[in-house]
Formats: C-alpha cells, sequence, structure tokens
C-alpha cells in the first residue's frame, strides 16, 4: 500500500497528466477552432481555366493578422491562410517566427493577383503590394501550379 507520501506524488503526476491533456486539446482547438476555414480558388485570369482550389484559414482581426502562420509548424500541400483587410491599401507582411517559407500573394478587392512575393523565413524584408487580401501558401506554390500576376482568386461571398 502507497504511503501518504506516495499517494501525494502519484496525484501530482496525474493532475499534471490531465493537465497536459487539456493543454494539447486546447492548442489543438487553437490550431483548428480559432479559425474559420474557407476554400478559395485560383483561376486563369485569361481563360477562367481553374488552376488550384485551396483550403485557408481566415485572418480577419487585427490579433489573427499579426500572429498569422507564426503558430503554425507546417502547411499542407493546398492549405493556406487568407488575410482580409477591412479596405484596400498596400498592407506589410513579414517573416516573423516562421518556421518555413511561403509565398505571399497580394490580391485587390476584386480578386486579382496583383503581387507575388516567394519568401524565405531569412528574408529580414517587409513584403508588400496592393491588396485587401493576402493569401499565404507553401513556398512555390503559385509557381506549381501556373498561378501568375493577373490570375483571379475566388473568395467566397461571405468573405468579400
Amino acid at each position: 500500500m502507497p504511503s501518504s507520501t506516495q499517494w501525494g506524488a502519484i496525484l501530482i503526476a496525474l493532475t499534471l497528466l490531465l493537465a497536459g491533456g487539456v493543454v494539447a486539446a486546447e492548442l489543438g482547438a487553437f490550431e483548428r477552432g480559432e479559425y474559420e476555414w474557407t476554400t478559395v480558388t485560383a483561376v486563369d485570369g485569361d481563360t477562367d481555366e481553374e488552376l488550384a482550389t485551396i483550403e485557408v484559414r481566415i485572418a480577419d482581426t487585427f490579433e489573427k493578422r499579426y500572429t498569422g502562420l507564426s503558430d503554425t509548424e507546417e502547411l499542407g500541400d493546398d492549405e493556406g491562410m487568407l488575410f482580409i483587410h477591412d479596405h484596400e491599401g498596400e498592407p506589410g507582411y513579414v517573416m516573423r517566427d516562421m518556421s518555413f517559407n511561403i509565398d505571399i500573394v497580394f490580391i485587390d478587392a476584386e480578386g486579382e493577383i496583383t503581387t507575388i512575393h516567394h519568401a524565405s523565413v531569412d528574408d529580414d524584408e517587409t513584403f508588400s503590394g496592393q491588396g485587401k487580401y493576402v493569401l499565404e501558401v507553401p513556398h512555390h506554390y503559385t509557381t506549381d501550379n501556373d498561378i501568375t500576376v493577373g490570375d483571379r482568386i475566388e473568395i467566397p461571398p461571405e468573405y468579400r
């Protein structure tokens, strides 16, 4: 039979184990649950041919835009983040606390791609472009899917 000291140690160990499970569950909820998700489609600006379909997290508040993908370890092949600004402008994006390279795609209010940057975690610069939306996708995703300036990103109406 365990002593009272041993029971105390067992109780502390179980408490820490349960707390760790709750923290892990909360972190998972942050990654998936803190963000709304939707699907956007890249379309050729000349032919209207569908180029790619991307599952994106929506970053539509200051806090979500500021954090961006900093708390993300990696993106899936057809996954990204769509930053939604209140109005069109020339926002600047940095690679703050990023652990992987990305493409940063600036999109105007009509959905047309205005600028594409291939950004590396080592880049110490601010990436900017004209747009109301910014789409971040895996590095060279735009090249691999033949997405260029002048193409369109179709964004669901509830996010326009």
